[in-house]
This record gives structure tokens, C-alpha cells and sequence, in this order.
């Protein structure tokens, strides 16, 4: 049979009622397959049946199917930290402390930790591809490692002299190309409660306290190695890999700091990623936030050997991302901030909400599950969310009530006639009644509450009234 041009697939699959990424998938596979009209036809037809099926059904209910569906697997987690895929060196938390820490929103993780991809662009000069270049990853790597003074000198303390010697390894200096100049820079200007001599020729740099006390020299020597002489200052470590999937060379960090990594030359920033949520947030914005919670947590359980649909993890994600910022799972996030004064105080300070909700007036709709659970009745799920209205019909000729019609051979089940215009009319004159009967049923319960406040006013007086008479009434103590 003839192949299908691509306009005459076009034509087929764009005007579905399918998400734009699915149509797009099916455009692109029928167009690179050369696939027939009628091939194409029972594809469509396949596809539109599995969305169908895939789709949830009315009245669902989606929150806590999810919830379950995602809770359930983490009973199975274990509390363990393991090393990170691949890095024996770095330490990373998986499991179910990961999982925690992704839902409550944690602004700093336990163990953050940054995946750096270079530019690998072959197409490029070689003085511009990182990628596939040892060196020039181990050179992207030291300038973003925090080299400290320790990790290229020998720091001494001369109790003698009360001054600090610091002979810096020519060799390591040079290897994290960094220049003694500019090492004596950053202690002058880091430094300042100190007098720095410096011999180029010797590398040896001497620095003496201004005022010659023990106390001042030790805290000298405190300030020195924490000085950060290259690098960022949160990014402690820095290890290269190649990558299983291809040749180029992948820098896995422990420590993160987005913002200053991706300004450095040779990392791909469209690639590049972190554990840290929160900074992907802060850097990239609230969608990007959104793709890198599901990201963690499907990893995260995908770890433990556990599949979970990503739809739940994306409900979550969404529900977490929905007001533009990243909000926990927890009663200072989404739970908290619920409508129903019972949702928030089944899920945690029970006795504060109910307290605050009671001074404040407000009023519960009873409108999800937990509050009609509480109160014990039918939530708005599945039947529950279905309303019936029923009317009562004239006394017409049709079916009757409480008998069941079966239909024979050649007998027509009989129709029920049309409600005619009197019969409207009667209907209209009940609605009146009832509402005239509630009307009076109102004034009595008025009249009972009016009778009701005269009947305590009443019993108050005599209460009060009686109180004198007890209290002459009482004998008198004897000593």
C-alpha cells in the first residue's frame, strides 16, 4: 500500500482530541516509520482508546489515591544514606529522609549535592569542548572546588616569634593554576588585623598579629584556613566521571551553589543540575521547581526498586508549586493553609485550631473528605457527589408505582403521559403550603427561644435571690 505523505498525516492526527505532546509523538513516529493510511488509522485508534482509559473517572477521588499511592512504597524505604549512582567519594541521603526532605520543602538538604554537565559542542574549536577534554574538565573542576590554604601550603605557628609561617608546594600551586600574587592579594585584603610579609622567591608568606597576644595568634590561624583562596565556598568537593551514556566527562559536587556555578566557563547550564530545590527555584523559576521535585522523588523511589505513577508524584508537585512558590506538605504549607477549620485540626494541633476557629466565628462548609468523615457523613465522592431531585407526577395513566412492567412478545410498554397544565399548577400550590407551614414552624421555635430566655432571666433572679438566705442560713465556725 502507498506511504502517507506528511501532510496527509497532518491531517490525520492534528485535529484529535489528545494533549499536544501525544499528537506530536505520534506525528513524529508516523512520519520517520512510513507508516499506511490504514495502519495510521488503527494507531489513532489506539492511542485514543488508551488516553480514554487512562483518563480518571468522574467523582474520583485524586488526592488520596495519590496519596496512598505514594505513601504505601514509602513504608517499604529504608533510613539509610548510601554513596551517590556511580561516586564511591560522595555521600547523598536517599530513601526516606530524602523523600521527607523533598515534600516539606527543605531550603538546604542534608546532602546537597550538584551534577555539572560541560559544553559539548564537537562542531567547536577545541579550545572550546569541555566535555570530552580530561584537562580541561579537571580545570573547570579546581575553578569551581573551594581550594583552600591548607590544600597547596604547610601552615606553622612560631610560638617563638608570634607569628604564623605559611610555606606554600609550588607544585600544587601550579597545578590549580593559581598565582602567588595573587594569594598574598586575598590575605591583604581578607586580613586586616595582621602584618603580612611576603618573599616571592622563597613562597614563604609570614604574617604577625597586631597586637602580640596567644589569644589574637590562634584566632589568626583560624581565619587562614578559612580563607578560600579559588572556587566557590560552598562547593567543598569536586569529582570527575565519565558518563556511561557517552565519552564526555560529568563533575559530581558535594555542595551546592547553582547561581555561581552556571557563570562558569565550559558547564552547560541548560543541563546542569542540583539536589537543592529551593535554589533551583531561586534560580531558574517555579516551573523549573516544579520538573525538579518530580525529578527527585521519582529518582528517589525509583532507587529503592519502587514504581510509582508519576501522575501522583506530578499532583503533589503541582499542588506544592500552585501559588508561585515552593510551599511544604505540612501545617506550615498546603495543610495549614486549607479552607476547612476540621481538615486543618485533624492533621495536627487539633485543640489550637478549633480554639482560634471558634473566637474568629468561622464556618465549615463541609465541603472535602476529612470534615464529613469527622462528622459522619457521606463525602462528596463517587455516589456522594451525586444529587437526585424527584417530583411528584399527576395521577396520570402510565406506569404506576410499585409495579414493575415486563415487556412480552408484541406488547409496547405503556407511556407515561405528558404532566398537563393543572397539574403544574397543584404542584406550585403545594410548594406555597409547605412554605407557609415552614414560615409558622419558624415563629413557634422563636416564640419556644423567647420563652426559653424569660424561663433562665427567671431562674437567675431566684438563684440570686436565694443566695443571701444561704449565707445567714450557714452556722457559725467554733473556734
Amino acid at each position: 500500500m502507498a506511504k502517507l505523505s506528511a501532510d496527509k498525516i497532518d491531517g490525520m492526527v492534528c485535529g484529535l482530541a489528545l494533549p499536544k505532546n501525544i499528537i506530536d509523538t505520534v506525528r513524529e513516529d508516523a512520519i520517520a516509520t512510513d507508516v499506511t493510511e490504514k495502519q495510521l488509522t488503527e494507531i489513532i485508534d489506539r492511542v485514543l482508546k488508551g488516553y480514554h482509559l487512562s483518563k480518571i473517572e468522574p467523582c474520583d477521588a485524586a488526592g488520596v489515591v495519590a496519596a496512598q499511592s505514594i505513601g504505601e512504597p514509602g513504608t517499604q524505604m529504608t533510613m539509610r544514606t548510601f554513596h551517590y549512582a556511580g561516586v564511591a567519594e560522595i555521600n547523598v541521603t536517599l530513601g526516606l529522609p530524602r523523600l521527607i526532605e523533598i515534600v516539606d520543602a527543605r531550603k538546604i538538604p542534608s546532602t546537597p549535592t550538584m551534577t555539572i554537565y560541560l559544553t559539548n559542542d564537537r562542531d567547536l574549536k577545541d579550545d572550546v569542548d569541555f566535555a570530552f577534554d580530561r584537562d580541561k574538565a579537571q580545570k573547570v573542576a579546581w575553578s569551581i572546588e573551594a581550594t583552600k590554604v591548607s590544600q597547596i601550603a604547610s601552615v606553622t605557628t612560631d610560638l617563638a616569634q608570634m607569628k604564623i609561617v605559611i610555606n606554600i608546594n609550588e607544585k600544587n600551586m601550579l597545578r590549580r593554576d593559581i598565582r602567588f600574587e595573587n594569594v598574598v592579594e586575598l590575605f591583604r585584603d581578607k586580613i586586616s588585623d595582621a602584618t603580612i610579609e611576603d618573599n616571592e622567591n622563597t613562597l614563604q608568606i609570614d604574617l604577625t598579629p597586631k597586637d602580640q597576644r596567644y589569644r589574637d595568634l590562634l584566632q589568626l590561624a583560624k581565619k587562614i584556613h578559612d580563607v578560600t583562596l579559588k572556587g566557590i565556598d560552598d562547593i567543598k568537593r569536586v569529582v570527575i566521571r565519565k558518563s556511561n551514556d557517552s565519552d564526555e566527562y560529568v563533575l559530581y559536587t558535594e555542595g551546592s551553589a547553582l547561581s555561581e556555578v552556571i557563570q562558569v566557563e565550559g558547564v552547560d547550564m541548560s543541563r546542569t543540575t542540583t539536589n537543592n530545590v529551593s535554589e533551583i527555584y531561586s534560580v531558574f523559576g517555579i516551573e523549573a521547581a516544579r520538573n525538579a521535585i518530580i525529578t527527585e522523588a521519582t529518582n528517589t523511589l525509583r532507587e529503592q526498586g519502587l514504581n510509582v505513577d508519576i501522575r501522583h508524584i506530578m499532583l503533589v508537585a503541582d499542588l506544592m508549586t500552585s501559588d508561585g512558590e515552593v510551599k511544604q506538605i505540612g501545617r506550615h504549607g498546603i495543610s495549614g493553609e486549607k479552607a476547612s477549620v476540621f481538615a486543618r485540626a485533624a492533621f495536627e494541633v487539633t485543640v489550637n485550631h478549633l480554639l482560634d476557629a471558634g473566637m474568629r466565628g468561622n464556618v465549615d462548609d463541609l465541603a472535602g473528605v476529612t470534615e464529613n468523615v469527622i462528622v459522619g457523613q457521606p463525602i462528596k465522592m463517587g455516589t456522594g457527589d451525586i444529587r437526585l431531585v424527584s417530583r411528584k407526577l399527576s395521577d396520570a395513566p402510565g406506569p404506576q408505582k410499585g409495579k414493575t412492567y415486563m415487556k412480552k412478545k408484541g406488547e409496547t410498554k405503556p407511556k407515561a403521559a405528558k404532566p398537563k397544565k393543572k397539574a403544574e399548577e397543584e404542584l406550585i400550590e403545594e410548594i406555597i403550603e409547605a412554605e407557609e407551614i415552614i414560615e409558622e414552624e419558624i415563629e413557634l421555635l422563636e416564640d419556644i427561644a423567647e420563652e426559653l430566655e424569660a424561663f433562665e432571666e427567671e431562674a437567675e433572679v431566684e438563684a440570686e435571690a436565694e443566695e443571701p438566705k444561704k449565707k445567714r442560713g450557714r452556722p457559725k465556725k467554733v473556734e
